[in-house]
């Protein structure tokens, strides 16, 4: 009787109504069916849902209510509208981006509604017109009745607003089939909400999986943290203090000397361990496709944008973000970068959506990042929001005591890989490894056992060390015959990288700089000045 009732009065069977929302999963095209099919009959004027969510980063700016509202947190967004003009009518009333297209919780009556989750049922809109219409030329030129605003409540919770303007009035029975239809529409918003977030959160662990089956050869480059010196048992001191933090980490030291390794024990020592590591290496990275590979795009976005992207941000909500070679970013995106660390924001290329990131971020580099900040070459606010905890890993010659061990440890992976009869390590070939400077660190080593593991047909081991490096004519003594001591030696060495970087104008690195004059790769220049305590951070480009 109650459906007969309702029929005759507004709509036609609302079970259709209802069947219709049952039988449409996803949520836009959810929402435009029912303000259409609602508005399909002839005494509804108008139908308009507002849903709550976050705004936008500029809406806040353009919202005419923006003044009144006192927690802009969340708001009201009109979703989806459709209605009927009088004849004549010119208007498309199925916009969402018109004057009322949001509404503060709370503000005017939509807001009202949506604060306190009560329905607003106004069965005859009759002179006088409520002073709570903000148009009341509009209820009389489109001859509005009546009004109902319903809340979309699921489970204590309200999800929005959905409200119909009608050209007759609304009898009791038409609001019990209103309600019921804003209650069935408002658990279809919910589960529509819960299979997108499904939907998301599968293809993020699918671009997880298939980051990490691409990382997963190199996970264990160096192994473990092994070795038993002073240095590395510092290393690890710093490690436990600072790995249980949220704090940047900004990991110093030359190439090869396991700066991944170490961002990898402090991810695995962190509250964050059950969630995703995630690398990039900022020195293997296009210019042009910096910002993609960082905040992600959505397709479309630009030449070759084929299906969204997630960026590596993302990739790492609630994990690490292992940023190596930062040094290498270009100037104009630190500024983007930085924002990211400081705000948790970030927006995909080709969306207004912003996306709130819980990210980890550690960073390497074998640059003197410092020096570069305040040469203008690296932003020194992006350089103090980095360097919160440093750590600075020493080279390979510095740790002549864990050589040992690291060589057994590599040459047991090494017979393990290749299928081989492990050959044996002597005191002889330690001491031998032990001589050498190890410009490469732990990655030179590396290379070097593999190769001596090819070649040690007879089980025995043989190293193709590089013999020390001569030193250039012009600095030589002028009497051969003279033997020099160790300090005279270190001295001529340092007299004659003084002597290249003056021929050089304090250049280090290019073809004109002094590593190039001196025949040295620029990073063993750099530990050699090091090693040798020359002051020239001053004069380095």
């Amino acid at each position: 009787m109650a459906e007969q009732l309702f029929a005759n009065s507004l709509w036609g069977d609302p079970k259709q109504i209802l069947l219709e929302i049952a039988g449409i999963q996803q949520l836009s095209e959810l929402l435009k069916a029912i303000v259409r099919r609602v508005t399909e009959m002839p005494n509804v004027a108008l139908a308009r849902t507002w849903l709550s969510r976050p705004p936008l980063p500029n809406d806040c700016a353009t919202c005419r209510l923006a003044s009144e509202c006192d927690d802009r947190r969340k708001c009201l967004h009109l979703v989806a509208s459709s209605g009927n003009p009088v004849a004549g009518g010119q208007e498309n009333w199925s916009f969402v981006d018109g004057r009322f297209r949001r509404f503060p919780i709370g503000i005017r009556k939509v807001g009202h509604i949506a604060k306190t989750g009560q329905p607003l049922e106004v069965t005859n809109l009759s002179e006088p017109i409520p002073q709570w219409i903000v148009e009341p030329d509009w209820i009389r030129s489109e001859k509005i009745v009546a009004f109902a605003g319903e809340p979309l409540s699921y489970r204590d919770r309200v999800l929005g607003v959905f409200a119909v303007f009608t050209r007759a009035e609304i009898g009791e029975s038409c609001l019990h089939w209103l309600r019921m239809i804003a209650n069935h529409l408002a658990a279809a918003i919910a589960n529509a909400q819960l299979l997108e977030e499904i939907d998301g959160l599968r293809r993020q662990l699918e671009q997880e999986n298939e980051y990490l089956r691409e990382e997963v050869g190199e996970s264990s480059s160096f192994g473990e943290l092994i070795g038993n010196s002073p240095a590395l048992h510092s290393i690890t001191r710093q490690i436990d203090l600072v790995a249980p933090t949220d704090s940047a980490v900004l990991i110093l030291g030359d190439s090869g000397t396991g700066k991944e390794l170490v961002a990898r024990e402090i991810h695995r020592r962190s509250r964050r361990t059950k969630h995703p590591l995630i690398k990039v290496n900022c020195a293997a990275v296009p210019r042009e496709l910096y910002e993609s590979e960082f905040f992600g795009h959505a397709r479309g976005s630009f030449t070759g944008a084929l299906r969204d992207r997630v960026g590596r941000f993302e990739l790492a909500h609630g994990g690490t973000l292992f940023l190596d070679e930062i040094g290498e970013i270009p100037r104009d995106l630190q500024a983007k970068l930085l924002r990211v660390l400081q705000e948790g924001e970030l927006e995909r290329i080709g969306e207004e959506r912003t996306r709130r990131v819980d990210v980890r971020v550690i960073a390497a580099t074998n640059r003197n990042l410092k020096l570069e900040a305040e040469n203008g070459r690296f932003r020194q606010d992006l350089f103090y929001r980095l360097s919160v905890f440093p750590i600075e890993l020493p080279p390979l010659r510095h740790r002549i005591e864990d050589i040992g061990l690291l060589a057994n440890h590599f040459l047991d992976r090494l017979a393990r890989n290749t299928g081989r009869k492990r050959p044996r390590l002597t005191l002889a070939n330690v001491q031998e490894l032990q001589r050498y400077e190890w410009p490469g660190n732990v990655r030179e080593l590396q290379h070097v056992l593999e190769r001596a593991c090819i070649i040690a047909t007879d089980g025995r081991l043989r190293f193709d060390l590089p013999s020390k490096t001569s030193l250039p004519e012009v600095i030589k003594p002028k009497q051969e015959t003279n033997i020099l001591t160790e300090r005279e030696i270190r001295a001529l060495e340092a007299d004659n990288i003084r002597a290249a970087f003056a021929e050089c104008s304090g250049k280090l690195y290019g073809s004109d700089g002094a590593a190039a004059r001196l025949g040295m790769k620029p990073t063993t220049l750099a530990s050699r000045i090091k090693s040798l305590g020359i002051g020239l951070d001053q004069e380095r480009h």
